[in-house]
């Protein structure tokens, strides 16, 4: 009896998705539970796995088309177990079908399929030679590199015929010779890509913030050099003891939570002329993914301690790099932080996350020279941002929420002790 795969259920928040990958085609054998296609949603890519083993003998729904809950994707015709290892042996390609099974990551799996490469022939540098993004990326920027050498160095042919009336003569291209000494390049590639789904609700959340909130940004800084003494002081006991690195994300959102449970309207955000007032504390940690920005949520962070918030976070960025995050992960969040520090921006104004009425951003630490007690000293100093909607939120409060902020990272013992 055929059997049917189908969309799973989609939350609540979620109409469709769109069905970005078939690892199947008619024809192939599956095992019960292999992951035979992938939806994008807004937010995550999930993997529609095979109900049973057997093999896929028609697919409804191609690559791109849009689908919801339920909806019918392929037929499945059951295959009796015992016929698996028979038809297996007599396959003439047994290479091939064991490099099939090499495991890939959604983000790995979609640049395979959409530029139609052999994985097989791209080096791994991930764990026991599995292909990463970037193995694949870098593949492809050589390949064009290559591919643009040769246009290059073609020579060009005279074209006999003479351009139709239509057409509009372009300026012939300098000799390679002559472009090389003007420093020009005969070359100006374009690609045109449809936006993610992902990307295109993170636009829209983007636009919406800043067409529906009265957004402003409050600036600070920090002197870093006590957080950065106590870390090192005990970062290898307490790693040894909870299994994770210290990192400052903790401090920070340990920081975080000590100026929002002052400044309760921090917590809060607005809905249509009501304010809904959080008494619980759910931290966004903002990330950037390939697919885009995303925003995994520290659900009641103020009942962490700071191994937890650090293995949370470390549970996060193992989820992201494999594709296994779920909306359970991503949804709700009373305030956010975000650290474009990393990247080695000094300073910036980062945009609300609807509904959140508020977001934090970090900044990279660099030494500059400060006054204490009346002396010039260099200390590591970061510059920290707080956007906040100005419709529920005052100046005086924002300006000192990131006071308090500031005074808990430059006295650490606030955090500590609870003072």
């Amino acid at each position: 009896m055929s059997i049917e795969v189908l969309v799973p259920n989609l939350p609540e928040s979620v109409s469709d998705a769109t069905l970005i990958t078939w690892h199947k085609q008619p024809g192939d054998t599956v095992t019960k539970n292999e992951n035979l296609v992938d939806l994008e949603t807004d937010k995550v890519v999930l993997e529609v796995p095979a109900p049973e083993s057997g093999v896929l003998s028609k697919i409804h729904k191609q690559n791109g088309s849009i689908v919801v809950g339920g909806d019918v994707l392929a037929i499945l015709e059951p295959q009796a177990v015992e016929e698996g290892p028979k038809k297996a042996a007599t396959n003439p390609e047994p290479e091939h079908e064991e490099e099939s099974e090499i495991p890939l990551s959604p983000s790995v799996r979609r640049l395979i399929a959409e530029n139609a490469l052999d994985p097989a022939a791209i080096k791994g540098t991930g764990k026991d030679g599995r292909l990463t993004k970037t193995d694949v990326l870098d593949y492809l920027h050589k390949k064009s590199l290559q591919e643009a050498q040769l246009i290059v160095s073609a020579p060009t042919k005279a074209e006999p015929e003479a351009p139709k009336e239509a057409e509009i003569p372009l300026s012939p291209p300098l000799p390679k010779g002559e472009a090389e000494s003007r420093g020009i390049s005969n070359l100006r590639p374009e690609q045109r890509v449809p936006m993610t789904r992902l990307r295109a609700k993170v636009a829209e959340r983007l636009l919406q913030a800043q067409q529906n909130a009265a957004m402003l940004t409050t600036f600070n800084e920090v002197n870093m050099q006590n957080v950065i003494d106590l870390r090192n002081q005990y970062k290898e006991r307490f790693e040894k003891k909870h299994h994770v690195k210290l990192g400052f994300m903790s401090f920070f959102v340990k920081a975080s939570i000590e100026a929002l449970k002052r400044f309760p309207a921090i917590n809060a955000s607005i809905d249509d002329n009501d304010i809904i007032y959080h008494g619980y504390y759910d931290i966004g940690i903002a990330v950037s993914t390939e697919r885009g920005l995303i925003v995994p949520v520290l659900r009641d962070a103020d009942q962490l301690d700071f191994a937890g918030i650090e293995q949370s976070i470390v549970d996060f960025g193992a989820k992201t790099r494999s594709g296994t995050l779920t909306y359970e992960d991503l949804k709700g969040g009373t305030f956010t932080i975000t650290n474009g520090g990393i990247f080695g921006s000094m300073l910036s104004t980062p945009i609300l996350n609807p509904p959140q009425c508020a977001i934090l951003g970090m900044h990279a630490i660099k030494e500059r020279p400060v006054v204490e007690n009346g002396q010039i000293v260099i200390r590591p100093i970061m510059y920290l941002a707080l956007s906040y909607d100005h419709r529920l939120v005052d100046g005086r409060e924002a300006v000192q929420f990131l006071v308090t902020i500031k005074e808990c990272l430059e006295a650490p013992a606030h955090l500590l002790l609870n003072i």
